[in-house]
């Protein structure tokens, strides 16, 4: 067999665990940083009387160019057979497209150039997804994932604070925080593609098809299902995060809110993902822990639901965090362990990952339907609670994971 397609089976070593973490860092860091507070202000800046449509269409329009993206770098990720190796080559060449998109988002004068520029973005950025991704179960043996894993949901948790940090205190101005974003994106895939090895495939798998029969693989079916409906809850929950904070919560300073609900909320999700991944590893069980992390987001949303104020937010964001971390560190191990080939890791993974995407581009459109005519924010709350427990439900369904 192909050294690059064999199963791994020598543990990773702490320094191959920190550049990955880097790498990962930085691209949620440019992931949501502009989602979380640039975006929503350039959307205010340019239509402030349409500022949640403008910020639905403009990142409604990146998932779906993510949509797309991400397993078609798959499919040609699993088939390079370049000297340089087999991912990394699109791990730095999505990061300078990522990069260059926040370039066009810093100088963005109308919503139009405002939509190519983030659209620009989700594709370096969800090329890099790709590469990195599959660096799990090109590199790491299955014991070890979840350990791995919950470092990559901390990844996106630090990003996700730290990136709200650098936009709203360490620079000032749309354009700088963009360009900041730009800067510790590609930092981070230099870093690991310049420290870790990768593996060369010698021999072109055949070529391959995105489509993944659900009767044939149909563990890989419900864990596709399970991973869409509760990233589709999580997206419900916080894209309208700072809205929230501004039109019903009434906080004084939205942004500042934001900060200290994103390092509450950061604080939690690290908590849960080396508690729970450590445990989720040393059992060899996932499933009770995907099922533990759906209640605990299940119930965040809830108290938000019969609690829409800024304390029932700072009782939400923890347990949230909590839930969030425990279900990426198992989640990164129970998904991995579904796909269905070797040869086709990166494509089978990008095909996964639409799953992240789907609900970017369905959720906006969704959600202003829910807001207009499901109770408001109280009704997305509680929409958001419902497809998380189906979540747990779909991913009972999966048979070959514990």
């Amino acid at each position: 067999m192909d050294e690059a397609l064999a199963e791994p089976v020598v543990p990773v070593r702490r320094g191959w665990m920190a550049w990955l973490f880097a790498a990962n860092l930085g691209l949620w860091l440019a992931v949501y940083a502009p989602i979380q507070v640039l975006l929503p202000q350039q959307a205010e800046l340019l239509d402030k009387a349409d500022k949640e449509f403008v910020f639905g269409v403009v990142t409604g329009a990146g998932a779906l160019v993510s949509l797309l993206v991400v397993p078609l770098i798959g499919v040609l990720s699993d088939r390079t057979t370049s000297r340089f190796g087999r991912r990394h080559p699109w791990t730095l060449g999505g990061a300078a497209i990522g990069a260059a998109g926040l370039g066009v988002l810093a100088g963005a004068p109308t919503v139009l150039v405002m939509t190519i520029g983030w659209c620009l973005v989700q594709a370096g950025i969800g090329g890099m997804l790709a590469a990195l991704t599959s660096a799990v179960p090109d590199r790491v043996p299955v014991a070890q994932r979840a350990q791995v894993g919950g470092l990559i949901g901390i990844s996106q948790m630090l990003g996700t604070v730290l990136g709200a940090v650098v936009v709203t205190l360490l620079v000032s101005g749309l354009s700088a925080g963009y360009l900041a974003c730009a800067v510790i994106v590609v930092t981070g895939a230099i870093f690991f593609v310049f420290k870790t090895p990768d593996t060369q495939l010698v021999v072109k798998p055949v070529r391959p098809t995105l489509w993944i029969s659900p009767r044939a693989h149909p563990d890989f079916a419900w864990a596709w299902s399970g991973h869409l409906m509760i990233n589709l809850g999580n997206a419900f929950g916080t894209l309208y995060l700072l809205f929230f904070l501004g039109d019903v919560v009434r906080h004084e300073s939205p942004e500042d809110g934001l900060l200290v609900l994103m390092a509450l909320y950061g604080a939690a999700l690290a908590a849960g993902a080396v508690l729970f991944g450590a445990r989720s590893d040393r059992s060899g069980r996932r499933k009770p822990y995907v099922h533990l992390a759906a209640a605990v987001m299940a119930l965040a949303a809830l108290v938000l639901v019969v609690w829409p104020t800024w304390t029932g937010a700072l009782v939400a964001a923890p347990l949230l965090g909590v839930g969030f971390g425990t279900y990426w560190a198992v989640a990164i191990a129970l998904l991995t362990q579904v796909l269905p080939a070797a040869s086709d890791r990166a494509k089978d993974l990008g095909v996964l990952n639409v799953a992240n995407s789907l609900p970017q581009v369905i959720a906006p459109l969704l959600a202003a339907v829910i807001l207009a005519n499901l109770g408001g924010y109280r009704g997305l709350f509680a929409v958001s609670a419902l497809a998380t427990v189906l979540a747990a439900v779909l991913m009972s369904r999966v048979r070959s994971v514990v």
